[in-house]
C-alpha cells in the first residue's frame, strides 16, 4: 500500500502546480542521515517548480527520524519494499503502476539500484511515463546480480543523467547503455549564497585543514589522518578537521586508534555533521577530498564556493572539478605521501593557496551552477515529454 509520509508543498496548497509536468523521483530509502544522493533529490524536488515542473518523492523505505521527512519541499510517499524479486514486489509493481495513473505521472526519475532496476522496469512495462535513471556513482554498492542486471536492462532507460564524465563513461563501457542516451549533468550549487564574507577569525599562523564526509571507509579518513602525520613535524601548528556523521562506527573506533598511535590527538577534530557548511569551511585554509570512490563531489564544489584550495584523490569526477595546478591538486588514491605533499604544498605557500582559492571560487561560478544543472535537465524533460503524442506545454530550461 502506498502511503502519504508528507504532503507539505503538495500541489494542493499551490493549485496552479496541479497543471505542471509531474516529475516522481525515486529512492531507495530515507536514513536517519542523509547522504549525498539524498540531498540532491530533495534539492532537485524543490527546484522543479521554478523551472515548470510538478515533483513527488516515493520512497521504499524511510527511518522516522530521517531529515528529508521533516521539512519536504514536495509530497513524499513510502512503497514498503523489502524484496524485488517475490510476491508482495508483484503486488507493489500493480501498486505502483495504479499510483502512476492517478498522479498523472509523466516522467520517473530514479536514484539507487533497486529504483532503476525495479521501479524503472514497473514504468516501462505498465505505464507510458518516460524514465531517466540518475547514475551518481561507479557502481560501488553494487552486487553481481545488479552488475547482470543493469546490462539486461541497459535498454529500457529513455536517458540517463551520469554526475560526472567518469561516470558516464562507466555507463556506456560496463553497463553498455547507448552514449547517445546518456548525458553528463554537473551537481549545480548557489555560488551566489557563499559570497558572504566570513566573520571567523583565522589564528595567525595557526592552518586548519579540513574535510567534509560521512565516516565510512570509502571516503578514506585513514588516509588523511597518515597524511598528517607527516605534516605535523614541519607545521607544528596545523590542526585537521572532519565533519560528518559516524555510519560505520567500527571504522569510526579504526580512525581514533589511529590518531593515538601517531600522537596526533591535538590534531585532530570530528565535529560531527555540520548543518551550516559554509561557517564550518569559513574556518579553513585548505580542503581535502581523500576519498577511495567518488561519482561527483558536492564537497568540493562547496569549498570551491567557499574560495578554498582542494586537494582531492583521483577517483570519479574529482580531476573534473578541480583543475591539478589552478584550483588545488589532484593526487594518486590511497596514497597517503602523494596526499601530504599537495598539503604542505599548499601550507608551505600561502598565497598560492589563496590564488588556487580564488580560481576555484571562479570556476564553480561558470560552471557548477544551480542554473547550468537545471538547464541541462529541465531541456532533456522538454525533450523526452515533445516526443509524447499529446504532451503538454513544457518549461523552456530556464523557468520562464
Amino acid at each position: 500500500m502506498i502511503t502519504a509520509l508528507s504532503l507539505h508543498g503538495s500541489s494542493l496548497e499551490i493549485p496552479q502546480e496541479s497543471e505542471l509536468p509531474h516529475v516522481l523521483l525515486v529512492l531507495d530509502q530515507f536514513p536517519k542521515t542523509l547522504g549525498g544522493g539524498e540531498r540532491i533529490v530533495l534539492r532537485l524536488a524543490a527546484l522543479l517548480p521554478k523551472y515548470g515542473y510538478r515533483a513527488s518523492i516515493l520512497t521504499f523505505s524511510a527511518h522516522p527520524e530521517s531529515a528529508g521527512l521533516q521539512s519536504s519541499p514536495c509530497p513524499i510517499y513510502l512503497l514498503p519494499l523489502q524484496r524485488t524479486y517475490d510476491f508482495s514486489a508483484l503486488r507493489g509493481a500493480f501498486e505502483l503502476r495504479q499510483f502512476l495513473k492517478q498522479q498523472r505521472i509523466q516522467i520517473v526519475q530514479t536514484f539507487f539500484e533497486s529504483s532503476d532496476l525495479w521501479a524503472g522496469f514497473v514504468t516501462k512495462t505498465m505505464s507510458d511515463a518516460k524514465l531517466i535513471w540518475s547514475r551518481r556513482d561507479m557502481g560501488i554498492l553494487r552486487d553481481s546480480k545488479h552488475h547482470v542486471a543493469y546490462r539486461l536492462m541497459s535498454r529500457i532507460p529513455d536517458r540517463v543523467f551520469a554526475v560526472s564524465e567518469e561516470v558516464r563513461q562507466h555507463c556506456v563501457a560496463v553497463d553498455r547503455i547507448k552514449p547517445s542516451l546518456v548525458e553528463t549533468i554537473y551537481n549545480g550549487i548557489d555560488v551566489a549564497d557563499w559570497n558572504t564574507a566570513s566573520t571567523f577569525a583565522k589564528l595567525p599562523g595557526a592552518p586548519v585543514v579540513a574535510t567534509v564526509g560521512n565516516i565510512r571507509r570509502v571516503k578514506g579518513h585513514d588516509l588523511f589522518i597518515k597524511a598528517a602525520a607527516s605534516l605535523v613535524a614541519q607545521f607544528p601548528r596545523v590542526s585537521f578537521n572532519i565533519a560528518g556523521d559516524v555510519l560505520e562506527p567500527d571504522y569510526f573506533e579504526e580512525l581514533q586508534t589511529l590518531i593515538r598511535n601517531l600522537n596526533l590527538s591535538d590534531h585532530f577534530h570530528f565535529v560531527g555533521g555540520v548543518a551550516n557548511l559554509r561557517e564550518y569551511l569559513s574556518t579553513a585554509d585548505i580542503f581535502v577530498l581523500p576519498s577511495r570512490s567518488e561519482g561527483f563531489s558536492n564537497a568540493i564544489v562547496e569549498a570551491m564556493a567557499a574560495s578554498l584550495p582542494v586537494v582531492a584523490t583521483n577517483v570519479g569526477g574529482n580531476a573534473e572539478a578541480v583543475t591539478d595546478g589552478v584550483s588545488g591538486f589532484i593526487v594518486p588514491s590511497e596514497d597517503p605521501v602523494a596526499l601530504a605533499a599537495a598539503i604542505a604544498r599548499l601550507l608551505s605557500d600561502p598565497s598560492q593557496a589563496q590564488e588556487m582559492g580564488a580560481a576555484g571560487k571562479k570556476l564553480a561560478s561558470e560552471k557548477f551552477t544551480t542554473d547550468a544543472m537545471m538547464h541541462q535537465i529541465t531541456l532533456a524533460y522538454a525533450s523526452l515529454l515533445a516526443r509524447g503524442a499529446s504532451a503538454p506545454s513544457v518549461s523552456d530550461g530556464h523557468g520562464h
